[in-house]
């Protein structure tokens, strides 16, 4: 399966919540990090590693096809030739 057939494909839903919260995650961080008033350090600095987890948990999640789906894809690939 092509990477982009597996962007294509279907999330399970597990994973759609679990995407969904790292982009709440990635967005809380990016608006800690473009703060227009100075924080401390302490809190920038977690506001970035917020911003790399929420962006992996994210892309992760996104990768992620249901079973069933990527078995006929497997299946598919594995068919001779000869038109069956």
């Amino acid at each position: 399966m092509k990477i982009v057939e597996r962007i294509k494909a279907p999330t399970p839903k597990f994973f759609k919540i679990l995407r969904s919260i790292g982009l709440a995650l990635l967005a809380i961080s990016g608006t800690i990090v473009a703060a227009p008033i100075v924080l401390p350090v302490t809190v920038v600095t977690v506001a970035g590693y917020m911003a790399v987890a929420g962006g992996v948990i994210s892309a992760v999640s996104q990768m992620t096809v249901d079973d069933e789906i990527l078995r006929q894809a497997q299946d598919d690939t594995n068919k001779p030739r000869d038109g069956d």
